[in-house]
């Protein structure tokens, strides 16, 4: 009995071991297929699918992800628009912009990311309890007219209750430059993503004092985008690309600040683990992340309703032709 026993487990043994050279060599041997990504900022903010790089769900569904820093939805678009890039990663109101300027091959989102606004407010002061009426009579950069950055903030005015015009927003820095024309010393304050936030606030340049998300409310704040006929096209790919996301954002949103900063940290080399985990714990205390990458029509509402308000749009672009929720069942 005992000799049939050390035998079974002999047997267990070879075979875990088997499986896994087996598994190991399979993933070696399969060739994953390439898909670049025009991502609109490195930021922790966008965890979940650096985590789904980092943990390997991408390789697990055969693609190699290639990220491409693109400064602003326009150029993300523009490089979608021009084959550039396979797949886009921004603000969906880039596919109304689009939409509306006629394209018959038009960008479509296909799956949603963060459900709210990832900047913070940093004043050039240090501000006990701060509160938006702090921002009256002050200059703030707020990013470029339209995007969604400067939409969301002037959303959070609005549901302050404090007339726009009470405050002086600059839109005439580019996304890209705003930490260093803000150390340059032009505004009061400046809206900034995550690390920039908390690198500026290191160096002792200014204090973070607010959540536009927070303030703002839900919408699809940043999502992926392809051209209508890539989708159509690569079906599979995009289903692949899609399961993914949602193991990276599974990811996030059940394990803790520390285990998710451990996991995306090689993807901010210049960050401590310490940093990242900081940021980590503001963006899960701002319910940041989606659940899952669907995008509900009422969210798609919300960002019309805050573009239409701030005379981008005048009037709402159909839900089923922008938003493609056909791989997220």
């Amino acid at each position: 009995m005992k000799k049939r026993i050390i035998i079974l487990l002999v047997l267990i043994v070879i075979f875990s071991v088997g499986f896994v050279v087996f598994r190991t060599f399979h993933k070696k041997a399969t060739t994953l297929e390439k898909v670049k990504i025009a991502e609109v900022t490195h930021s922790v903010f966008y965890a979940p699918l650096y985590a789904a790089i980092e943990e390997g769900y991408f390789e697990d569904e055969g693609i190699d992800v290639e990220l491409i820093l693109t400064p602003g939805a326009d150029k993300v678009s523009a490089a979608v628009l021009s084959g550039d890039v396979e797949i886009g990663f921004c603000g969906p109101e880039s596919s109304i912009y689009v939409y509306n300027g006629g394209e018959k091959d038009y960008i479509q989102t296909f799956a949603g990311l963060t459900k709210r606004d990832g900047q913070f407010i940093v004043s050039r002061e240090k501000i006990e309890n701060f509160e938006m009426s702090d921002l009256i009579g002050k200059e703030v950069l707020v990013g470029r007219t339209g995007g969604m950055p400067a939409l969301n903030f002037e959303n959070a005015v609005k549901n302050s209750k404090i007339a726009k015009n009470d405050i002086n927003m600059n839109y005439s820095i580019e996304f890209a430059a705003l930490s260093g024309s803000f150390i340059g010393g032009e505004g009061d304050f400046v809206n900034l993503f995550e690390p920039n936030a908390t690198k500026l606030e290191k160096e002792g340049y200014g204090y973070v004092v607010g959540s536009v998300g927070m303030l703002s409310g839900q919408v699809p704040y940043t999502a992926f985008n392809a051209r209508k006929s890539f989708i159509k096209e690569n079906k599979d790919l995009i289903k692949r690309f899609t399961n993914a996301l949602n193991k990276g954002l599974e990811f996030v949103n059940e394990n803790s600040a520390k285990k998710v900063a451990k996991a995306i940290l090689d993807q901010f080399p210049d960050s401590s683990a310490n940093d990242v985990q900081t940021i980590v714990t503001r963006y899960k205390e701002s319910d940041t992340w989606y659940e899952n990458t669907y995008i509900s029509e009422e969210d798609f509402k919300a960002l019309e309703d805050i573009m239409m308000d701030a005379g981008q749009i005048k009037e709402y672009v159909p839900y089923d032709k922008l938003i493609n929720n056909a791989y997220n069942e």
